[in-house]
């Protein structure tokens, strides 16, 4: 159950990456890059594994020298999601990369060097039906735009965007993304915006070096939520320092909390006072851990007393209030069901809400074979 609010996307040019597009009117795309030695295989696979255990649609890797190009051979035959091959500077990396079956290339053209060399990477990328993304990062902007603008404000990141797509563009390419990442919120979501506005390329949203899960989390929240709440926005990456699968679930929770994303389970609960009648923040937290993985949407509202109880159940699929003696009401899809007493709470609500979803699934798979 969804509140009715939706917001207008802006509509961009829809490219490929493998099997998923990114753009146009195809749902926006969670992103999350490893953290191994793309080299070590074993390492690599292991991580990506549990990566798309969560339901990341796009997972990135580096490709800083020769050994871990050539691993892409043994990684992405293995895989179920696209790759993206990460090159900085060295753009033979981007050539083997591309050649050894990156479902995409993130460059940044200024640092590739000569425009001979940004062409060669243009080459590959079309011989090989692969899309390029413009990686602009307000840690590595041109020397010249630096001395320009002096450190990189929002214009620095603009015009350094503008550059690299009419270089592109003048190379008759424009199978690409572009990203204008900053730390600081503020130039990074003024760089987006004046993007947005100057082109209707796909655009990659993100806060680079956001700091750790916690703070992270919230400054990638509010900087992302800000351009996506606008429109703006095609795929998104939350970059945290901790592992690639909690940029993952960061990801798909902003999403859904501005309904651009139905995946797993949305619980509502309350913070928890004097009034309650279970211990509303142990039941959330096993609750939540207990039903991790489950990946198709429904929405649980969890309150401890009745002021607020029976109206956020009226807009869940599952719902339970607290009650006195130990007594609690049960709601479905909005309506009161039953209640339920001297039950264990967390184990009765992970049994209800699993079968529930196999009941909300099994009634559109009905409903589409009909």
């Amino acid at each position: 159950m969804k509140y009715s609010h939706s917001i207008k996307r802006k509509k961009t040019k829809k490219i490929q990456i493998g099997n998923i597009f990114v753009g146009g009117d195809s749902p926006i795309t969670v992103q999350t890059m490893t953290n191994t030695l793309t080299h070590d295989i074993d390492a690599t696979l292991e991580q990506i594994s549990l990566i798309e255990q969560e339901g990341c649609d796009i997972v990135r890797v580096s490709v800083p020298d020769e050994k871990s190009s050539k691993a892409l051979k043994k990684i992405i035959p293995e895989i179920k999601i696209p790759l993206v091959a990460d090159i900085h500077f060295h753009y033979k990396r981007a050539l083997e990369a591309a050649e050894n079956g990156a479902h995409c290339l993130r460059i940044n053209p200024g640092n590739i060097g000569s425009r001979e060399k940004v062409k060669e990477v243009v080459e590959a990328a079309k011989q090989n039906k692969i899309p390029i993304r413009i990686g602009v990062n307000a840690g590595s902007l041109e020397k010249s735009i630096l001395e320009k603008y002096k450190s990189p404000t929002s214009e620095a990141l603009f015009e350094s965007a503008k550059l690299n797509i009419k270089l592109l563009e003048d190379l008759n390419f424009d199978n690409f993304k572009i990203s204008v990442k900053a730390s600081n919120v503020f130039t990074a979501v003024e760089s987006y915006r004046k993007l947005s506005n100057f082109c209707d390329y796909p655009l990659h949203l993100g806060i680079t070096e956001a700091g750790s899960y916690f703070s992270g989390s919230i400054k990638s929240s509010i900087g992302l939520g800000l351009l996506l709440y606008d429109g703006i926005g095609d795929t998104v990456r939350v970059s945290l320092s901790d592992h690639p699968t909690q940029e993952v679930k960061v990801g798909f929770e902003m999403l859904k909390s501005l309904n651009l994303r139905d995946y797993g389970v949305t619980i509502i609960s309350c913070p928890s006072c004097a009034r309650q009648q279970f211990d509303v923040i142990e039941t959330v937290k096993n609750v939540e851990k207990k039903l991790s993985h489950i990946k198709k949407p429904i929405t649980v509202s969890i309150i401890g007393c009745v002021v607020n109880g029976p109206g956020e159940a009226t807009m869940t699929n599952i719902g339970i209030t607290g009650g006195g003696n130990n007594t609690h009401m049960v709601y479905v899809d909005g309506e009161k069901s039953h209640r339920i007493q001297d039950e264990d709470l967390v184990e009765y609500l992970v049994k209800t809400i699993e079968n529930k979803v196999d009941q909300i699934h099994h009634l559109k798979w009905k409903e589409i074979l009909v």
